[in-house]
This record gives C-alpha cells, structure tokens and sequence, in this order.
C-alpha cells in the first residue's frame, strides 16, 4: 500500500495530461478526418496556406483534390485543407440588426 502512495501523484500526472491534452487532440484530428471525406465537388474551402478555391476534382490516386482559384487550377493535398478557415468562410454572413427610427 505504501508503494501505490509513492506512485500516486505520477499516475494522477498522467491521467491529467491524457485528458487534457491526447484525448482533445484525438477528437480533433478525428473531426478534421471526416470533414475531409466529406468534401464534394463546388465546395468552396481555404488550405492552411491561405489559397481559396473551390472543389472542381478529386485524385483518389494521389489522395488529391483539385481546386479552381482565380489563377487556374491548382492540386492540393487533402490533408493541407484547413477545417477552421473553411466553415467561417462557409458560414453565412450575420447582417446586423438594424433600429427603426420615428
């Protein structure tokens, strides 16, 4: 019983990290994984290097996607596709209330 006393902080330790720090981080890669399975074609998105396009193609071989911008057509990986920038530019603009006056 001593033994387990000595050891008691570090396992609290590492209790505290995994659910603090590896299980968020799990969660987040997993939504990020099914945002990206669920792309389809006219998608408009933003990779993480800032590029806006929208969906013309996917390369299933190249694990790929095709975007058209205002240059041409590019081809990105999926994987440098950002999920946060993408549903804000995605969201609909919220118009501000406007006050009548008499």
């Amino acid at each position: 019983m001593d033994n387990l006393a000595q050891f008691a902080p570090i396992i609290l330790m590492f209790v505290v990290v995994y659910f603090f720090m590896i299980r968020p981080q799990m969660k987040k890669a997993k939504q990020e994984k099914t945002f990206v399975e669920d792309l389809k074609r006219g998608d408009r998105i933003v990779t993480k290097s800032g590029m806006h396009g929208k969906i013309l193609d996917f390369s299933e071989k190249n694990n790929a996607v095709i975007i058209e911008t205002g240059a041409g057509k590019i081809t990105f990986d999926r994987s440098s596709i950002s999920m946060e920038m993408s549903k804000k530019m995605n969201e609909p603009v919220k118009q501000p209330a406007v006050k009548e006056k008499k």
